[in-house]
């Protein structure tokens, strides 16, 4: 048997949950998870809290997919949840994310397809670009701590036996940058 279960949300506690609570109710939904939280939040407690209480064969229901997810890639992630634990969702403002229906499961799948194919052209996007960079020169992490005069400064005072500590001192840098600094002569 199929039990309904419904999740409101507004976004702030001015904002008010009754015309989505008077929808789930008239959907026949017998509880409603109901939270007055931003979705840009992760930890939403009655989200949690709807989707620890999963059995097999309900099914959950929303008044809109915003009110449920964040994004595309959270949606399918919740989506997947459920699949997994034999649940169903349902929203009542976009008909077709039904996966109670073979029609809905389809076209999550494909959401589910672009997500990953979105998510392949911005890797190769970033990775070609930083390889572009590093072409022109441009250096990425932080910022050296020492310049090449300074650091042919340190050999020197290395070199003349001054003590890792006190060229460290001079310099305001950590021993292990004097340690490295002294290191790089070597390769």
């Amino acid at each position: 048997m199929n039990h309904l279960i419904g999740y409101a949300r507004v976004s702030t506690q001015c904002q008010n949950l009754e015309q989505q609570r008077s929808q789930l109710i008239d959907q026949g939904c017998a509880r409603i998870f109901e939270e007055k939280l931003s979705g840009a939040k992760r930890d939403r407690p009655e989200l949690i809290r709807m989707l620890d209480h999963l059995r097999s064969d309900d099914i959950r229901v929303v008044t809109r997919l915003d009110r449920l997810a964040r994004s595309t890639s959270d949606l399918l992630q919740i989506a997947e949840l459920l699949r997994v634990r034999g649940a169903g969702l349902r929203s009542l403002a976009e008909p077709w994310a039904d996966t109670t229906s073979p029609a809905g499961r389809m076209i999550l799948t494909v959401f589910a397809g672009i997500a990953d194919f979105e998510r392949s052209l911005i890797s190769e996007r970033t990775t070609a670009g930083r390889l572009a960079a590093k072409a022109r020169g441009v250096r990425f992490g932080p910022k050296p701590s020492m310049s090449a005069s300074q650091i042919a400064h340190v050999r020197e005072l290395n070199n003349a036996g001054r003590p890792i500590s006190e060229i460290s001192k001079l310099f305001d840098v950590h021993r292990s940058t004097i340690y490295r600094a002294i290191s790089e002569t070597a390769r």
